[in-house]
This record gives structure tokens, sequence and C-alpha cells, in this order.
């Protein structure tokens, strides 16, 4: 068993969803926790509840990580509370949905900013430190997107598909350094993030939870995997790419995710074969 206590965690995206349930767990667990989000109100309340409910210390650090150089910024933030960080939990992040042409460009190239260069500088920051201890974990949100094209939400699964690449690369490199590298792939969840891509309907439905979420991440960092996914049917989801055509599973999911607004009597032919 991992023991937390005392352990310093960084938590990015952590005013609400998962990044909230996982500093809840850390802090429960007996590790200061470093709170990141956009929202300052809502991370100093919860660094109060976490302060108060579990003795530990709790820092409220309010940043815009889609922002350049914003990794860096809260490094240094961070040195000046002289703590070092053990534990990085890199989830901010999140979607849009919708035809691709339909979507702007610069919410896009914000989501890249945060889903992609953020989550690799924030490793760049952070990941030396627990390399020269021999002992660290990171933990970098990807999706059951990051195993199939996903369509109305064509850029955001291919972020999640380089958080995934990205996250076991960096686990084979450390694997015999003392530091845990993990990707946790999520299924749909109960959190914000439908609110913020606009739809609350997804294909069979919105079903996990974030505890369930970190209850999985938890057990994949014990493990010592290098992903890990949340839930038996979304496990199968993913592997059902090994004996389906890409092709075809992205004509399935296009059918499967077209916007209400689009949808058309039109069928898809039992080949996949697109008219």
């Amino acid at each position: 068993m991992i023991d937390y206590k005392g352990k310093v965690a960084l938590v990015t995206g952590a005013s609400t969803g998962i990044g909230k349930a996982y500093a809840t767990e850390l802090a429960a667990l007996g590790s200061h926790v470093i709170l990141v989000a956009r929202s300052k109100d809502k991370l100093e309340a919860l660094a109060k509840e976490l302060s108060s409910k579990y003795g530990i210390e709790a820092y409220a650090l309010p940043a815009d990580l889609s922002k350049p150089g914003a990794a860096r910024l809260l490094a240094e933030q961070i040195a000046v509370l002289a703590l070092n960080v053990n534990i990085l939990i890199n989830n901010a992040g999140f979607g849009t949905h919708g035809r691709f042409e339909e979507i702007s460009s610069e919410r896009e190239q914000e989501m890249i900013s945060l889903n992609v260069a953020s989550l690799v500088d924030m490793t760049h920051q952070f990941l030396p430190y627990m390399q020269q201890k021999k002992n660290g974990i990171i933990v970098n949100i990807a999706s059951l997107g990051s195993f199939q094209s996903i369509p109305y939400m064509a850029t955001y699964a291919a972020t999640k598909a380089f958080v995934l690449s990205f996250t076991e690369s960096i686990f084979a490199e450390n694997r015999h350094l003392g530091v845990r590298v993990l990707a946790l792939c999520p299924g749909t969840t109960k959190t914000e993030f439908f609110d913020v891509i606009g739809t609350t309907e997804m294909p069979g439905g919105i079903n996990g939870t974030p505890e369930s979420v970190v209850k999985a991440g938890f057990r994949g960092i014990e493990k010592g995997r290098s992903y890990i996914i949340d839930g038996i049917s979304n496990y199968w989801i993913a592997q059902s790419a090994r004996f389906l055509t890409r092709k075809f599973t992205a004509i399935i999911t296009e059918r499967m995710t077209r916007p209400a607004s689009s949808k058309t009597a039109a069928s898809i032919p039992a080949s996949g074969k697109s008219k």
C-alpha cells in the first residue's frame, strides 16, 4: 500500500468534478493539497473545508493554465511557499461539441493549450523533483475517447489520444526511477464537463461519477498500471477498436454522437461503408 500521509499533492481543475473528488480523497489520506483552478472563491472554500475536516494544509492557487507560461508561474508560486510536489494530478481540461467548422477556432486552440500544452508543461515542472527523490506519482486524466475518434468532439478526442500516448511514454521512461505515471481514462461522468460542451445527451447516458473515477485512479497506481479505464463496460468499448476497422468505428460513432439538430433519417449500411 502506498502511504499518502504527509505528501504534497497538486491537483489541477480542483474546484469541481473529478479534480475536487481527487483533492478530497488525497486529503482524507493525509496528503497536503495544492488546489489549482480559475475559480478563486471555490478553491478557497474547498481549501478551508479540507483543512478543517482532515487536519492537513490546503493551499488555493487560482490560475488559468491555458495561458502560455502559466505552469512555470505556478511552479514559482509553489517554490515561494517552500513546498515540493510529490503527487501531480493533471486534471484540468475541457471539451467542445458540434460540427468542427462551426466551433470557434479560438475555443479549440484554448482547449488544445489546456488539454495538451499545459499538461506537458506541468509534467516538465514537477517530474524532475520526483526523479531526484526516486518517489512520486503523476496521474494524467485522459478519456475513453483516447482510444478512438469521436466525431463532433474531434479535437477533444485528439487531445486525449495525445494524453494517453504521452503518459504511456513517460510511464516507460520512469518505471525504474520510482515515479508512478498513470493515464486515467473515464467514460461519460457526471460532472460539469457536459455543461461546458453544451450537451447533456450522450450515447448510453452519463453513468460514471467523480468518485468512481478517482477510485479507479488509486487502483491503477497501486497496481503499477500505465493506464486504467473506469468501468467494465467502458473497458470493452475501448477494446472494440481491436476488432473493428477504424473507418467503421468512426462512422458508427458519428451516428451515435451526431447533434440532435443535425440528425437525419439516413442509415448506416451494415457493411460500414459510407455512401
